[in-house]
């Protein structure tokens, strides 16, 4: 009943009565009065959509105040010290690891610019899952990264808030909470139920109630704290759920009408080791309750959000993360279900992230909660759901089982986050200790490693190839890396020092034991099976990464950590297949498994794998060896070379030299590593240094943060290597900067062997080599082509000596022996690389002696002394071995008697008796078995190499051939070979004479072929022993060419003929391709030279050769040549771009800075295309229309700018050109329909064809000479020629049915000219269509392209000569095109301003408006306009005639623009002066008699001078500074009137300085007499020349202006003020620093859809911010440069610039780099990007050369969608 009477009143008004009730000491009334009426507002039988209950909410709370000010003063009490701001994916944060104590660490924007970061190693970074700002909080980060607000402790002088202000809260929210629970609970519906599942919808409708209570948790700590009581508070969650207020139908469950209850009790598997771990959960607080259904619905972001916005408050933290823990086993069943799992594991780790990255919490919920328990029970829990049973070994019996790398468990790395929380905790020492020390623990994380061994298992097709390439590597690999490797490399990080040895103990023994498991489970004894291959072994490798780790950091013995023998040996088997198995797999012997096997075998060494792969399983080989040094040897090579062949071959040698040198894990240091690695990646490329950051590997050098006493990253690369700075090539592409090894690395420390290692591709190595002899050559050190430098190894460390017996065992010796032998014999499978591996092998040899030879004795047995006496390489090297006993097939040539016995030890009997299932038949009671084998054959290079008469067929196994015992002479030792080799390599007999030790120079040997290899070699043995000097003295002076052991075999000639057969293959070779280069150069120089083309000549349009003969062209599709005429013309292969880059000039020099605050704007008044247009408005609004569009000139903005590239092509070769083109279904990157293609030469973009007028015969030569007519002659000659307008030749005048082809291509050029640009840049005038208005738009193209010239050419004409612009020039053709066009609109003779420049005139009363004044006029456009209209060919001397008229007429409003600047007494005193000299000679020719007569015109007038408010200036007015500045005002119509004169008449233009400029262009149009010697005190005046009286004349003029009744006196002011001069166009002024710009506009909303744009782009021409791809700027055409032809946009997000022209766009590339000069696209890396002027430069240039289309290859179509 209350409660109804409540809710009718007023909700502000009750909320204070209420809230007066409640201050009451007996409020017990007003309690119950609130809850009556919180039963009624909060009834969840109401639909969760309706807004009344969350309106009254807020009011109670407010108790009576507004919501706003409520939140005001709540949040001035907030005494919070933390940040705590919590965002969502894709909001930027910055991560300092130089602040940061968790690699997790992150700030919001806000607090890292307020805090200092200078100098530190920060990157700013998109959110991918989401974050909170660390600031305040110690735990995570140190305190001097603070910012300035959270440093100052805040929450310390904040007072007590007064206990009413949230006393509604308290009383309120448990209830509001309570009603969202019990929304979530109704709404949620188990998704196997058949009704259709909609989490989404519930969630929408409750959207409002959950941002409400986000919005209470931003209003500080004190809020927070009385939400933290609420949550955590098990007495009010109990008599809420219990049904005090509820009418639950059951509530021993405590969710109503829904049996959650057994849905919530979640059983695992009886392998987990607690059954507590995984508990049903009972809800206690809202808090379990809110994170239960938080999961059950996927997570939500608003309700993650709200759950973390919490976290500031310390003791709902540590609630929170234990519930959070015991909720773990939950969320990953929820997570295993979900669909949407990559948004549910972002969301999270959103969450985990910030709980378990505090060291404290972590461990504070790992002792209380067995937080590491729980984890890997889930874990393993996850993984036990997609087993299946290996085949690995023993197919049917296997008992093991792995992880299915096809469930979609490991395909979506559903796994990660659960992993990545695993690999968080184990960041923290104290918990990785608990870890280390609970045993139990260690071993059910052995078994969860144990699921991932030999997952993924390759099984080789020998038949078929496969169907169905799978792709789970990908899966495989990257679950071993991140679910097996990163816990290990994060448990290993806490093994560093001699108390911690005990752990270490532990993971190996735990590690050995499951190793045994897992050998028992796959039935593995000796041997593995053939032909199949599993890249993944992680518990071998957790047993090496700890075993190498103990020895090199802990002092542990190796001895201590091996099992016995037999074990190791199963342990070194499944790593060795998979180093033969590389080997096959290069040798293409897996071909038919498809393209995935390479996959594999170069993930497997690629850089962020190799360290936790490849590494660790070389480090146990070697290992093995060091225990077991021969025997190991036999069962390699015995393995390796079953399958003989060549690259087989290779591939074993090279493997055993990494096997003896690599010394990653056998005594390096962290620090040599690094710079090892360096090096190599190095060597390999030029790197930049992200790239090389990226290809190190990250373990044992974490290259963030700086482990103390190591060498840090920068440091090691600027010892290691030179920056290269970015430079642009000629092409503009542009470079990186890269780092490159020092000259003294490539000396000293270029290892091809850890090259070798490294290599993804087989290409790096020989690209690392080709840098090397590049190298070489350079300094001079050695010409030839060099082998792989030797480089010397660190020294081993003392566990591991016995890795050097291998290099000291007979059976290398063997091995090496016969291959020398047969090298030197010529054997068609050896190769350079396997002598160079072999020459290795001995070197090392060399360089490793053995300390103690005691244990040569036990070996010696086994060989029988058949070979060599001992094991020592020394004293084996000049054993000379006479006579080999070997079995071969009777096939074989020996037993024939015919081919040369070259091949004589080869065998291929271990095809068949020594598969590969014996390979490894080592184990001792085997031992006998393998020994009978070796007698057998006596010598095991018989298994080096097969023959090649059975490498074609794969003879099954059980047929051997019948073997004949064969003994061949040989009488040679290994010196006497290598001495031997030497000489067949220098190709020159005694080679080495019997003194050439004695006079050795050691130092030289280091770098070079194999000739200074072997010298290196015997050098090394000399030193060594005298024995051996003296064999080697005694060899070379008996030294002869080789001699085959057989007496009747055929003589040496055979290999003698193969050798020079190869010579002159190699000559021809070259002849061949020196050929071909020429060619390749003559063809470059004639046809693509696009920069300068000087060879050229057919093609060279100088305008000089029009005028002898007619001109003859090339066309560059049917390659004739001949002139252009009337039926088939020939056209100019021409671009036609709009463009405003000429209406972005301004006055002054400066670019303009781009905004970068709210304060700062761009105006673009002062611009040159604004500047005109109002111009022109203003003179329309006056006068005449007609008029008006013949005195000023458009295409500022969007005028049509054409160029060329030089070639010419008949126009119809061109129209079936474009037919091919359209029929070409290739996808080019531009449109056929809009007429686009490349030349057919150049291939530069071109998208039309411009006539070229018929050639002139010599008859018209006269035209050019001058005559020396008057001036007045000629005046009225020029006057007659324009009466003329209709007397052209008959072909041009345009009558139905006569037309020509050339004036129909004329027609259509002239269409696509219209077509270039938009229509509002075409009609300016009143009546769009009109005549006018097209003769208009016709000269100003003309314009346009002289202008954009002259801009070209650096805005004056002071370097002359012909430039390369002008070779391209297409001026001439296009004023033919244009004058032919204009001569259909004929000038009205009453109007032709020629009359008023040239007459004295009566002026007629006019009833219409007046025609423009002669002062307002435009000059330039007047030449144009008239050299366009008089017919062609004009004559030079009529040129010259009215370009001297036209002069007067600018001189004269030169003076009347400067007249306005004096102050009113300085225009008396030059009036009254001037007035004096108006009698004088020469008066007509002296600006100050003019000046005066000026002054004193314009004065008569009303007020004309009296408006023009006066600026006093410092400056007084010389006579020197006036004839600068008339010079000034002068210079750009004299510029434009020579270039002009230069494409018409071909003159040269001649260069000169600055100063002098006006003075010889004067000369050059023939102002001045040529003999004129040019010097400063040239006078502008004494160019004039006048037919009439010059002071009436200007008179005239002047009347015009002052006689104007409508206009008032300001805006005839404006308009006679014109400045003809513009400054350089130039791009926006960018600022240095590119977080400037990214802070600013990243957040900044479009202007005119009020959003934030999702891709926000800025224009560098004027400054408009846009929406890229949003549809609202399009409509709104906010950026006009868009429109106007050319966009430059730089992208915000991206740091990219785009061009788009027209409907192509391309990515330019970035003019911000880091600190190394890289481009960071898309901001992935987040360092500091800082401006790059050179390239913001070459932008610019594009930019005004209109070169974007011929410069960027890489145009595609943007179908509207930017």
């Amino acid at each position: 009943m209350m409660a109804a009477l409540l809710l009718r009143r007023d909700k502000k008004a009750t909320a204070a009565h209420l809230k007066a009730d409640l201050n009451r000491t007996d409020n017990t009334a007003g309690v119950r009065q609130l809850q009556e009426l919180l039963d009624a507002v909060l009834n969840p039988e109401k639909p969760a959509a309706d807004s009344e209950a969350l309106d009254w909410c807020k009011c109670l709370i407010a108790g009576g105040d507004g919501f706003e000010e409520f939140c005001k003063t709540v949040r001035s009490y907030d005494n919070a010290t933390l940040c705590g701001l919590v965002w969502t994916a894709n909001f930027v944060a910055y991560r300092c690891r130089s602040c940061g104590i968790s690699p997790c660490m992150s700030l919001c924007a806000e607090c890292f610019n307020n805090g200092d970061h200078t100098g530190h190693d920060f990157n700013m970074f998109r959110s991918q899952a989401g974050g909170a700002c660390d600031c305040g909080d110690g735990n995570v980060m140190r305190e001097t990264g603070f910012c300035r607000r959270h440093r100052l402790r805040t929450g310390e002088n904040v007072p007590l808030i007064p206990r009413d202000l949230l006393l509604m809260s308290e009383m309120v929210l448990p209830r509001f909470i309570q009603c969202i629970i019990q929304y979530l609970r109704d709404g949620y519906v188990e998704p196997d139920t058949s009704t259709e599942r909609d989490l989404q919808k519930v969630l929408q409708q409750l959207e409002p109630q959950i941002s409400f209570l986000e919005e209470l948790t931003k209003m500080g700590g004190a809020m927070r704290t009385v939400l933290t009581k609420i949550l955590t508070n098990q007495q009010t969650f109990k008599e809420l759920s219990m049904g005090k207020y509820l009418d639950c139908e059951n509530s021993e469950d405590q969710d109503a009408g829904q049996s959650v209850g057994q849905r919530k009790r979640v059983k695992l598997s009886s392998s987990t080791k607690d059954s507590c771990v995984i508990e049903s959960l009972k809800h206690k607080c809202f808090l379990e309750e809110l994170l239960f259904w938080t999961i059950k619905y996927e997570f939500p972001q608003k309700m993650v959000t709200f759950l973390l916005n919490m976290l500031p408050d310390q003791d709902y933290k540590i609630t929170f993360t234990k519930t959070f823990v015991q909720h773990y086993a939950f969320i990953m069943k929820t997570l295993m279900k979900s669909h949407e799992s990559d948004t549910m594991s972002n969301r999270i780790v959103h969450i985990s992230v910030q709980l378990f990255s505090n060291e404290e919490l972590a461990r504070h919920v790992t002792e209380e909660c067995h937080l590491l328990d729980i984890m890997v029970t889930v874990l393993l829990y996850m993984m036990e759901s997609c087993l299946i049973k290996s085949e690995l070994q023993d197919e049917e019996n296997n008992r093991h089982v792995v992880v299915n790398c096809s469930e979609a468990l490991l395909k979506n790395n559903t796994y990660w986050p659960l992993v990545s929380d695993f690999i968080n905790i184990l960041s923290h020492q104290s918990v990785a200790k608990k870890f280390l020390e609970d045993h139990s623990l260690v071993m059910l994380w052995m078994s969860f490693v144990s699921f991932f061994q030999g997952m993924n298992l390759n099984k080789r097709e020998l038949n078929e190839h496969v169907e169905f390439e799978s792709q789970t590597y990908y899966a495989a690999f990257a679950a071993e890396l991140e679910a097996c490797a990163q816990p290990m490399w994060g448990l290993l990080t806490h093994c560093k020092v001699k108390e911690t040895q005990e752990y270490t103990k532990t993971v190996v023994r735990y590690c050995l034991e499951t190793l045994q498991i897992w050998f028992d489970a796959i039935g593995f004894i000796d041997e593995p099976a053939p032909n199949q291959v599993t890249f993944h072994l992680p518990l071998h490798r957790y047993y090496a990464m700890f075993l190498s780790k103990a020895i090199k950091c802990q002092g542990l013995d190796l001895d201590s950590l091996l099992p016995d023998q037999e074990m190791l040996m199963k342990i070194m088997v499944h790593p060795l297949q998979i180093q033969a198995c590389l080997s096959e797999i290069h040798s293409n012997m897996w071909v038919r498994n498809g393209l995935q096997i390479k996959g594999q075998a170069m993930t497997y060494v690629q850089s962020h794998f190799c360290n936790s792969m490849i590494d660790p399983d070389i480090y146990l080989l070697q290992v093995r060896i060091t225990t077991l040094s021969q025997v190991f040897l036999r069962g390699k090579l015995s393995q390796t070379y079953s399958e003989q062949e060549r690259p087989m071959l290779e591939g074993a040698l090279t493997f055993l030299v990494i096997l003896t040198s690599l010394r990653i894990h056998l005594g390096m240091t962290d620090d040599e590593i690094l710079r090892a690695e360096m090096v190599s990646q190095l060597c390999m490329n030029d790197r930049t240094h992200s790239a090389l950051l990226d290809l190190i590997p990250e373990n044992p050098n974490p290259k963030s943060g700086i482990v103390p006493g190591s060498c840090s990253f920068e440091e090691m690369l600027s010892a290691v290597a030179d920056f290269k700075a970015p430079v642009f090539e000629p092409g503009g592409s542009m470079q990186q900067g890269m780092y490159t090894p020092k000259a003294e690395v490539w000396e000293k420390e270029f290892d091809p062997i850890m090259v070798v290692l490294r290599t993804v591709y087989r290409r790096d190595v020989q690209s690392a080599m080709d840098r090397y002899s590049a190298f070489l050559k350079q300094s001079g050190i050695h010409t030839g082509n060099p082998w792989p430098p030797y480089k010397e190894r660190t020294p081993l460390h003392h566990c591991y000596k016995g890795l050097i017996k291998l290099l000291h065992c007979k059976t290398l010796h063997i091995v090496i022996f016969t291959l020398l032998y047969k090298i030197w014999m010529d054997h068609q499978n050896m190769s350079e690389h396997v002598l160079c591996m072999v020459l290795y092998l001995i070197e090392l040899g060399l360089d490793n002696q053995l300390q103690d030879t005691k244990d040569e004795v036990r070996y010696s047995e086994h060989c029988h002394d058949s070979w060599f006496p001992g094991t020592n390489l020394l004293s084996n090297l000049h054993h000379v071995i006479n006579f080999v006993r070997v079995r071969v097939p009777e096939t074989a040539p020996e037993v024939r008697r015919e081919a040369p016995p070259s091949t004589s030890t080869e065998a291929s009997s271990y095809g068949q008796n020594l598969r590969e299932a014996q390979m490894f038949s080592l184990v001792a009671e085997r031992r006998r078995k393998f020994q009978e084998i070796i007698n057998r054959n006596n010598t095991e290079a018989a298994q080096v190499v097969r023959p090649k008469s059975s490498s074609t067929r794969w003879v099954p196994p059980g047929t051997p051939p019948q073997l004949v015992t064969e003994i061949l002479e040989i009488r040679e030792s290994m010196l006497s070979l290598l001495i031997k080799l030497h000489q067949k390599m220098s190709s020159k007999q005694n080679s080495l004479s019997a003194s050439w030790l004695d006079d050795m120079d050691t130092g030289r040997h280091a770098h070079g072929d194999g000739i200074t290899a072997i010298e290196r070699i015997l050098t090394k043995a000399a030193m060594r022993s005298c024995q051996i000097k003296r064999s080697i003295q005694d060899v070379c002076g008996k030294v002869c060419p080789p001699v085959p052991p057989k007496k009747n075999s055929p003589t040496d000639k055979k290999t003698m003929d193969k050798e020079e057969r190869r010579q002159r293959a190699r000559e021809r070779q070259q002849k061949l391709l020196a050929e071909f280069a020429s060619r390749q150069k003559s063809f470059m120089e004639t046809a693509m030279d696009v920069e300068s083309p000087d060879t050229e000549a057919a093609m060279d349009l100088g305008p000089s050769e029009v005028m002898e003969s007619e001109v003859l062209y090339d066309c560059v599709i049917c390659g004739q040549s001949g002139p252009s005429t009337e039926d088939r013309p020939t056209g100019l292969v021409v671009l036609l771009q709009a463009s405003s880059v000429l209406g972005h000039r301004c006055k002054s020099q400066e670019a303009k800075n781009l905004p970068t605050s709210d304060e700062e704007h761009i105006y673009p008044a002062d611009t040159c295309g604004v500047s005109h247009d109002v111009r022109l408005t203003l003179m329309q609004r006056f006068f005449k229309d007609s008029s008006c569009l013949q005195s000023v000139s458009i295409g500022w903005d969007g005028g049509v700018y054409v160029q060329t590239c030089g070639h010419t092509l008949h126009i119809d070769c061109h129209k079936s050109y474009m037919e091919s083109l359209r029929n070409d279904q290739v996808l080019q990157g531009f449109s056929v329909d809009k007429g686009e293609f490349t030349c057919p030469l150049c291939r530069q973009f071109a998208n039309s064809v411009l006539p070229c007028r018929p050639g002139r015969g010599t008859e018209t030569g006269s035209w050019h000479t001058p005559t020396n007519k008057k001036t007045c002659v000629l005046v009225k000659e020029v006057e007659d020629l324009q009466e003329k307008l209709g007397l052209f030749p008959v072909s041009y005048i345009i009558k139905p049915g006569t037309e020509s082809n050339l004036s129909k291509e004329m027609e259509l050029v002239i269409k696509d000219i219209k077509n270039t640009t938009q229509k509002k840049y075409m009609d300016y005038g009143k009546n769009p269509g009109s005549p006018d208005n097209d003769f208009l738009f016709m000269y100003s193209v003309a314009r346009t392209n002289l202008e954009l010239e002259l801009v070209h050419r650096g805005g004056n004409l002071c370097s002359g000569g012909a430039s390369a612009a002008a070779k391209r020039s297409c001026l001439n053709q296009l004023f033919h095109v244009l004058a032919m066009h204009m001569r259909l609109y004929s000038i009205d003779s009453a109007y032709n301003p020629w009359t008023k420049l040239t007459q004295i005139i009566q002026s007629k009363e006019e009833s219409t408006l007046p025609e423009v004044p002669m002062l307002f006029r435009d000059v330039p456009s007047l030449l144009i306009i008239f050299v366009l209209t008089m017919p062609q060919p004009l004559r030079k001397e009529h040129f010259t005639c009215v370009v001297k008229m036209l002069y007067s007429l600018q001189f004269i409003q030169a003076l009347a623009a400067l007249s306005t600047k004096f102050s009113p007494e300085e225009r008396q005193a030059w009036s009254t002066s001037g007035a004096l000299m108006k009698n004088a000679a020469n008066a007509e020719k002296s600006f100050e008699a003019l000046l005066s007569h000026v002054i004193s015109e314009l004065s008569k007038g009303k007020s004309f001078y009296h408006c023009f408010a006066f600026q006093l200036s410092s400056t007084v007015w010389s006579p020197q500074s006036i004839e600068f500045s008339l010079q000034q005002f002068c210079l750009p119509f004299l510029r434009l009137s020579c270039l002009l004169q230069h494409h018409l008449y071909g003159d040269s233009l001649t260069g000169c300085l600055e100063e002098e400029e006006f003075s010889s262009l004067a000369v050059c149009l023939g102002l001045l007499p040529s003999a004129h010697q040019p010097s400063n005190s040239m006078h502008s005046a004494s160019c004039l020349q006048w037919v009439v009286s010059a002071f009436d004349l200007v008179s005239q003029w002047c009347v015009e202006v002052t006689g104007l009744s409508q206009m008032q006196a300001e805006q005839s002011l404006t308009l006679l003020v014109q400045d003809p001069q513009w400054a350089a166009p130039r791009l926006l002024q960018l600022p240095d620093n590119y977080n400037i710009i990214f802070q600013y506009y990243h957040r900044k909303a479009c202007t005119s859809c009020k959003k934030v744009p999702k891709d926000p782009a800025l224009c560098l021409v004027c400054g408009a911010f846009v929406c890229l791809k949003g549809v609202c700027c399009k409509q709104q055409g906010i950026c006009e440069c868009f429109l106007q032809s050319t966009g430059i946009f730089l992208l915000i997000n991206a740091s990219v610039i785009i061009i788009i022209r027209g409907h192509r766009f391309c990515l330019w590339g970035s003019v911000y780099l880091d600190a190394h000069g890289e481009e960071d696209r898309d901001l992935r890396r987040g360092k500091p990007l800082f401006l790059c002027e050179e390239r913001y430069r070459v932008l610019e240039q594009q930019w005004v050369s209109h070169t974007f289309d011929h410069i960027n290859k890489r145009w595609g179509p943007h179908y509207n969608g930017l």
